[in-house]
Formats: C-alpha cells, structure tokens, sequence
C-alpha cells in the first residue's frame, strides 16, 4: 500500500482511490472500442472520451465525449452511444477482471464549448482596447 504524507503524518490513504483506477481503466478500453469495434455510423470515428467519473460502489460510469460535427451530429451520437452500451459493457466484461462492470451513461462534455465561448469573449475585449 502506498503512503502519503498529509499535515506531516504519514497517512495509510491510497494515492488513488480504486474508482479512479477503473475510471482510467474504462476510458482506455472504451476509445479503443470506439475506434475499431463499434460499427454504428453515427458513433464510429465522431466520438472522443474525454473523462470518466466511476461511482464509490463502482455501479456507474459517466463517460463525457465530445463529438466531432454541430448539433444534430451530437445528438445522434449520444443516441448511437446509449444503443451501443450493451455491446460495450458485454465486451468490458469479457476483457476486464473486476468483479462488477458499471452502468455506462454517455454525456457530452460542455467543457470545451464553455471555453471556447470564453475564449470569444476575451477576444472580444482585447479588440476594444
């Protein structure tokens, strides 16, 4: 077990806790399968994995993706995703060897359009000056 040193005390805490472990577990092996098994055109080669939050319980896993294209691009994908999820989660299970596979949920990931729209404003304010 790994030790950290917290206030000066040596803490018996792991560095990283098991959920975040099978949440960097999950995302490797979930781009993989976007890339090369799951055939869905409205998935295959638009969908990027950004992050993923695992639960404590290690019941659900929140995947945010980004996706290459506008709007009705997104939307599509989120429901090739969530139609894909079976076959995902089947497939987890047969190449990972923890004892449970979460629930998979797919949500798009703002964070990229909020900078983006930050980034506008800000550009906008040195063009003022």
């Amino acid at each position: 077990m790994d030790y950290e040193i917290f206030d000066g005390l040596l803490s018996r805490q792991p560095a990283f806790s098991r959920s975040e472990r099978v949440a960097d577990l999950l995302k490797e092996e979930v781009a993989k399968m976007l890339l090369s098994e799951v055939k869905d055109p409205r998935v295959q080669g638009l969908v990027t994995v950004i992050s993923v939050k695992v639960t404590k319980d290690l019941r659900h896993a929140n995947f945010f993706v980004t996706v290459i294209g506008g709007l009705s691009a997104e939307k599509a994908a989120i429901k090739g995703l969530h139609k894909a999820s079976g076959f995902i989660r089947r497939s987890l299970g047969k190449r990972l060897h923890i004892r449970r596979i979460p629930e998979l949920h797919f949500k798009l990931d703002e964070t990229v359009k909020a900078q983006q729209h930050i980034e506008g404003l800000l550009r906008k304010i040195h063009e003022q000056d």
